[in-house]
């Protein structure tokens, strides 16, 4: 029996735990408070109060998020299993984030911290008219995020680990990614990355080079988060520079699909047809049904077909939560 075979759980999330709180909003609202329109910008709790504020005659949800918790939903809801790493405060949003994440089938269990080290992170999501989300993100306390909450024993249990980028942005999140990174290759788990969102990119591109070609089995970005980080435009030139670099890489290309490089060999995998009100979640959604395909059997471009689906189907619902399990639609979406 080989490692992989030998163990139980599917993936090991590490990420920014985060209660997301969405709203639909007007074009105006985006433009007038100076927002990075299509992407996600940090700030403090008092500038999100005030968005929030001029929010409350608007109807908003919430849900417990943050990329990489995302992505562990999309794994549970394609029939797969998963551990998840976040960090929460001693707060009723830590405490929704638990149970909402242990009732989607996601195992959470990671200390929170009391209430006077901070608060539990939280992003408003905007949603305009045209499906594109402006992310306005709270870190709060999962910031503190360290290597002594990465739970070894459960991360050797697991096929793969997997870790977003955005926890890039503070020095104890980062270390937890890098541990989990080192355990994982002691472990015999396979690294999958994710550089999240093009700012990281901007700001971190020594980083993520140095992560890909050292610890990473598989990378996940999008099509332009490809040519940033590899400096061309031409986004069959920047799949040949990223396989170079790594097993697998899937690169998300919109509503054309994704192109798969394994072993440096290039091939676009189509996506569905979708009519698309709400982005939340699609790269994450792709991100979860890669994952699972990987980790149950699928190859590379069976498991990127799975993810076009999940993707597919998330951009059609408001939020980044699917109401129910897909499992019983894999057989018939990959032909197996």
């Amino acid at each position: 029996m080989t490692a992989e075979h030998s163990k139980s759980v599917d993936v090991f999330g590490v990420g920014n735990a985060m209660v997301d709180i969405l709203a639909l909003v007007e074009d105006d609202f985006v433009r007038e408070h100076d927002l990075n329109r299509g992407s996600m910008t940090l700030m403090d709790s008092e500038k999100q109060g005030r968005l929030l504020q001029e929010l409350k005659h608007h109807s908003l949800e919430l849900s417990s998020g943050g990329s990489a918790a995302n992505t562990m939903i999309a794994i549970a809801q394609s029939g797969g299993k998963g551990f998840y790493s976040g960090k929460v405060s001693r707060d009723t949003n830590g405490e929704f984030y638990r149970q909402d994440l242990l009732e989607a089938g996601i195992h959470f269990d990671v200390h929170p911290t009391d209430e006077d080290h901070g608060t539990t992170g939280t992003c408003l999501v905007l949603t305009t008219p045209d499906a594109e989300r402006t992310m306005c993100t709270h870190l709060g306390v999962s910031t503190t995020l360290d290597p002594t909450d990465i739970d070894v024993e459960k991360l050797a249990r697991c096929k793969y680990s997997y870790v977003e980028g955005y926890l890039w942005d503070a020095p104890g999140p980062k270390k937890a990614s890098i541990e989990t990174m080192e355990q994982s290759k002691r472990h015999d788990v396979k690294v999958a990355f994710t550089f999240s969102d093009l700012f990281l990119v901007s700001r971190f591109s020594d980083d993520f080079h140095k992560l890909v070609t050292k610890y990473c089995d598989v990378v996940f970005c999008n099509a332009d988060e490809a040519r940033h980080f590899c400096e061309t435009e031409v986004l069959e030139d920047c799949a040949s520079k990223i396989g170079a670099m790594v097993d697998t890489a899937f690169i998300t290309d919109g509503a054309d699909g994704a192109l798969v490089v394994q072993d440096k060999e290039i091939v676009r995998v189509p996506g569905f047809p979708a009519k698309a009100v709400d982005t939340v979640g699609a790269g994450d959604y792709f991100a979860g049904g890669v994952l699972y395909g990987l980790t149950n059997g699928l190859n590379a471009q069976q498991s990127a077909r799975w993810g076009n689906y999940m993707a597919s189907c998330i951009v059609q619902v408001h939020g980044a939560r699917l109401d129910k399990s897909r499992a019983d639609k894999v057989a018939e979406i990959v032909g197996k």
